[in-house]
């Protein structure tokens, strides 16, 4: 009878050690931190599906009025790094929950204010503070549960759970809208919901251990080919974020169901791309995956352009949404400058500041460019979006031009220059 309570102690030992070992791997922080990604993707799901119609439909806008509201909605990216800097005495986490805080406000405010011009204005840029304050973060706290050799895979992962919540959101928002015709005004608050629950798990987190100068700038020549990437990313972005979905919503007449479900479509496909594409960055680097990216823009621009001309109006709506999910998808390649920052960098204490530089220098353009490129689009009659994504494809082919000049030393080429 000993023996065997011996046994059973000795037992009961070896799974509690295991318990604890398997708890331990997970680590608390890196859940707590994978929970409240999950709840910014059920919140982000409403602002995909749902904004874009409300600004046609609830709100009545124009081209020029919507590519007018790209300046407040997009100064929060300029705003962002000062705002960081003086926030920076709370610490990466909580900075980042008090981001969510702003966002959970603003998109509230966007479903209970009057359809005024300005309330819309002041809203959107409540909101993206929020968003913009959260971004370069979570960008920054991800690589650090990471070694030096699974950035990819690690930032991956948590873009793989922010795109499972996606699904979710987006599924439960098509059903909402399809059958039980909610306002926009609920989606909202549901999104305003998921952003305050998001800020929760930041709340019991511990401070990671992402080392950052407080209230400082970082600017380096040494990194002046990931500052250029930023303003070609950012000009990139602006022309898909503003246009595609206006394309689709404004010339192709697609209500709120259709949006919803592309962008059920895009979270689930990027369930699946999204640790592919960390995959990617670890094992065939930065420069193969930017460059296949520009290459991608490049011809989903085209397809923008020409479907109408080549396919016929009807057949051009679908080759359309297939060219809107491409681009969804291979936003994700955003990691890979994440990583390219991280691997360049002189000193630890540059990355967060120069990842939230990075979206500054990039906010430089996106301000800019959608007031005129919505003004091309105005003054060029119905066909005005063909010459917006013309210019697109020029931007991708610069784009693919600098990818090209990517180097990263590894720790092999670095022995060998500091041998030569």
């Amino acid at each position: 009878m000993v023996e065997f309570n011996a046994y059973v102690v000795i037992a009961v030992v070896e799974v509690d050690v295991m318990k604890s070992n398997f708890f331990y791997s997970l680590d608390r922080n890196y859940v707590l931190f994978l929970l409240s990604t999950a709840f910014v993707g059920l919140a982000q799901s409403v602002d995909g599906a749902a904004l874009t119609n409300y600004l046609k439909e609830g709100l009545g806008m124009m081209i020029l009025e919507r590519s007018a509201l790209e300046f407040p909605r997009e100064m929060p990216g300029l705003l962002m790094v000062g705002v960081i800097g003086m926030l920076s005495f709370l610490g990466d986490v909580k900075t980042m929950l008090v981001g969510n805080l702003f966002s959970a406000v603003g998109m509230f405010a966007m479903g209970i204010i009057p359809a005024e011009y300005s309330y819309i204005v002041l809203s959107i840029f409540v909101y993206n503070l929020g968003t913009h304050v959260y971004l370069p973060l979570s960008n920054s706290i991800g690589m650090s549960f990471a070694s030096a050799g699974d950035l990819g895979k690690k930032l991956g992962q948590m873009n793989a759970v922010n795109t499972l919540a996606l699904v979710c959101g987006s599924a439960v928002l098509w059903v909402l809208f399809k059958y039980i015709h909610i306002s926009y005004m609920t989606a909202f608050t549901i999104g305003a919901i998921a952003f305050l629950l998001a800020a929760v798990p930041l709340f019991f987190m511990k401070p990671v251990h992402s080392v950052r100068k407080a209230g400082r700038f970082i600017f380096r020549k040494e990194y002046r080919l990931y500052y250029w990437l930023c303003v070609l990313y950012g000009a990139r972005k602006q022309i898909f974020i503003t246009f595609g979905p206006w394309v689709l919503v404004d010339v192709f007449r697609q209500p709120v169901t259709t949006m919803t479900m592309l962008f059920f479509i895009v979270s689930i496909a990027g369930v699946f791309t999204k640790p592919w594409i960390g995959r990617m960055i670890d094992h065939l680097g930065e420069k193969f995956v930017l460059s296949s990216e520009a290459l991608g823009c490049f011809l989903v621009c085209l397809g923008y352009a020409f479907a109408d001309d080549v396919f016929g109006s009807q057949l051009a709506i679908l080759v359309i949404c297939l060219c809107y999910i491409l681009d969804q998808i291979m936003t994700a390649v955003s990691m890979a400058r994440a990583t390219y920052m991280k691997k360049i960098a002189l000193q630890p204490e540059d990355v967060s500041p120069s990842l939230s530089l990075g979206i500054s220098i990039d906010h430089l353009v996106t301000m800019f460019l959608p007031i005129f490129a919505g003004l091309v689009w105005y003054n060029s009659g119905p066909n005005g979006y063909k010459y917006v994504f013309i210019g697109g494809a020029v931007i991708a082919l610069l784009n693919l031009i600098s990818t090209r000049f990517i180097q990263i030393d590894t720790p092999e080429t670095a022995v060998t220059k500091s041998l030569q």
